[in-house]
């Protein structure tokens, strides 16, 4: 079921956004903004996603690698605000660094020309080497994987260049799920065997709840100052307890954690999930703001009814 978002009457929102790698979030992010009337452009890698960006209304959609410079020739008009949530373009740490360090770049270099009132880049709880207690944003990231490391490369990127913007955020987001992407719903359904434990904290944000906070710090009176804010909901729980739940809602048997097995995402994680707390207090008490889906039983609650 589509939660019902608050009244914006009193939002005012920038007449154009332009959205860099459009895809789960972009995507969701656009439709909101194209329902409240805002001009929505996008770039993209995808021929194919294009048509269907172009579909739902947006324009300019361009297809093409964010780290050339090539589109930046077919960019015209005003773009007052930009949301750079591009995902990695494959192929390990290298396509880590074209999308986000070298995307990053580009996008910047163009934005120097001009004065942006908003600039919102997506980074990742990820950067936090934490194992343990509340991790909150001006933790330690020093010891970050190399994925983090290049992910808080990206982060300085844009804190450097900030001077010709009005604001800038950058949202660290926990794993995100929503309608269309509910991994853990299909690892139950299909009664796999789960590579590692389960008894870490996962942290998770739905995707209606991102949209909204990114809609909220593109308003041109957003309350929020530029800088760095966790996304991640309010009482995030233990992967066994989140598959069981799962598991009985769905009538069938919880599924079996086998340490012994080391997935892609584990391996990136030196063979383990860290089990700590992704803290939100900053981004709450910045926005006066609250997650819809405050906990993984009404978020998952809301997709067994779609």
């Amino acid at each position: 079921m589509e939660p019902m978002h608050e009244s914006d009457s009193s939002r005012r929102l920038p007449e154009a956004v332009m959205i860099f790698g459009c895809g789960y979030v972009g995507r969701a992010l656009a439709c909101r903004l194209l329902r409240e009337g805002v001009r929505v452009g996008a770039l993209t890698r995808n021929a194919e996603t294009a048509d269907e960006l172009s579909a739902l209304g947006l324009d300019p959609v361009i297809t093409g690698d964010l780290d050339s410079t090539e589109w930046a020739t077919k960019l015209e008009g005003d773009w007052p605000a930009v949301v750079n949530c591009v995902s990695s373009a494959g192929n390990g740490l290298e396509g880590y660094r074209k999308s986000y360090i070298d995307g990053q770049q580009a996008i910047l270099d163009w934005a120097g020309k001009r004065r942006l009132s908003r600039y919102l880049y997506t980074s990742s709880t990820s950067v936090y080497p934490q194992e343990g207690g509340l991790v909150s944003e001006d933790a330690d990231t020093s010891a970050a994987g190399p994925g983090g490391q290049l992910l808080l490369e990206a982060e300085r990127l844009l804190v450097n260049a900030s001077a010709g913007m009005d604001r800038h955020y950058i949202l660290r987001l926990s794993g995100i799920y929503g309608p269309g992407r509910h991994h853990l719903l299909d690892q139950v359904r299909a009664g796999a065997v789960i590579p590692g434990r389960g008894d870490y904290t996962l942290n998770i944000i739905h995707l209606h709840d991102i949209v909204e906070v990114m809609v909220r710090l593109l308003a041109v009176d957003a309350p929020a100052p530029s800088g760095i804010y966790n996304l991640s909901d309010d009482m995030p729980a233990h992967k066994a307890t989140v598959m069981a739940w799962l598991a009985d809602q769905l009538g069938v048997a919880a599924p079996v954690f086998d340490p012994s097995q080391v997935s892609p995402r584990l391996a990136r994680r030196g063979g383990r999930m860290p089990d700590r707390v992704i803290a939100n207090g900053k981004i709450r008490q910045a926005l006066n703001w609250a997650p819809h889906f405050p906990d993984f039983q009404a978020g998952y609650t809301a997709l067994f009814e779609d």
